[in-house]
């Protein structure tokens, strides 16, 4: 595709509008803003004009200023988008031509412009809309590293799949069935449906007061559990996890921080807890990563993977996309157009 010069010049004199965090008071302090300086591409880095931003449960946590070496307020907020490579900056290795239209992670892609390292970026699988691709290098890349590299899943096993209604929890879902698991999944009643056509064998309500022993009584106990939620619901899946032979991957605590001692873990639960953040996973384990990749485009091709549908929010509705989230209201993957 080529590039329009006399667009993206106009386009770099315009305000560029963007979401900006003002505190660690919550969603309510994002505020959209016009008026910022487009950004410039750093080494090793591509500029992006962004098509779409995922919404993240981690967004919510950097709101909050609860999240692991998240940004200090205020700050441009968002980190997953995609959208058209128009700039790059010095030593970025084998560049992509500029008009391809990638999805990765970067700081600030709430707003209309922002960079990304050139290293993590994918393209977006041909015929795919920038929304539709959403989700790749996050939610199913997250979804697929529990469930193989680290949660070892076999066809035949029993996986627990929690928040199964969230953007990770429905790619767990898919990916799990298509890898042969018995899937038991968990969500609010009103998401029931929603996880059922997604192939899960179970959905139980996740506020249950005897999820456990429903959890036992179906399968005898689970193989691998895949945690989200954190505090409200760790001691199920503790509870429900085949001694020894059992795995728990946790990657996120919506609910707050759950606790484990070493006494539990000897005398009490004596399951494989494996902790999981895709993106110190791609920075520690680059090779295992990009096997992560390989693979999705396999099931892209084999149309395991299918063209995500995000539900599409103009810019100025971010603050209340995030109140829906935090608040457990949402289902599936949301995403914010910042034209809009």
């Amino acid at each position: 595709m080529e590039i329009d010069e006399q667009q993206y010049a106009a386009e770099q004199t315009a305000s560029v509008r963007a979401l900006v965090q003002r505190s660690h008071g919550g969603p309510e302090d994002l505020t959209l803003t016009t008026g910022h300086r487009r950004p410039a591409p750093g080494p090793g880095e591509y500029l992006i004009r962004v098509g779409a931003a995922g919404v993240n449960f981690a967004d919510v946590m950097q709101t909050r200023g609860a999240y692991g070496s998240g940004p200090l307020a205020p700050y441009v907020a968002g980190f997953e988008a995609a959208g058209e490579i128009i700039g790059a900056g010095p030593d970025v290795e084998r560049p992509l031509p500029l008009g391809t239209h990638v999805v990765g992670t970067g700081p600030g892609a709430f707003a209309q412009y922002m960079t990304m390292p050139a290293a993590g970026v994918v393209p977006v699988p041909p015929g795919w809309s920038d929304a539709a691709a959403l989700g790749l290098v996050l939610n199913w890349a997250t979804a697929l590293a529990a469930l193989k590299p680290l949660g070892e899943i076999k066809p035949g096993e029993v996986v627990l799949v929690h928040a199964a209604a969230g953007g990770v929890g429905q790619a767990a879902v898919r990916l799990a069935r298509h890898y042969g698991a018995r899937v038991i999944a968990t969500a609010s009643p009103a998401k029931h449906d929603t996880v059922k056509a997604l192939g899960a064998d179970e959905v139980l309500d996740s506020r249950r007061s005897d999820l456990a022993e429903e959890i036992i009584r179906l399968t005898g106990g689970v193989d691998l559990v895949l945690e989200s939620v954190g505090q409200a619901t760790f001691a199920t899946s503790l509870a429900v996890a085949r001694p020894f032979t059992g795995r728990v991957v946790v990657f996120g605590a919506a609910s707050g921080d759950a606790t484990l001692t070493t006494h539990d873990l000897v005398f009490t639960h004596q399951v494989q807890i494996k902790g999981l953040h895709i993106g110190a996973l791609a920075t520690a384990a680059p090779s295992l990563y990009e096997s992560l990749l390989v693979e999705l485009e396999a099931l892209v091709a084999a149309g395991v993977y299918t063209p995500g549908t995000p539900q599409v929010h103009p810019l100025a509705e971010g603050a209340a996309v995030l109140r829906e989230l935090e608040s457990g209201r949402t289902r599936g993957k949301h995403a914010l157009d910042p034209w809009r």
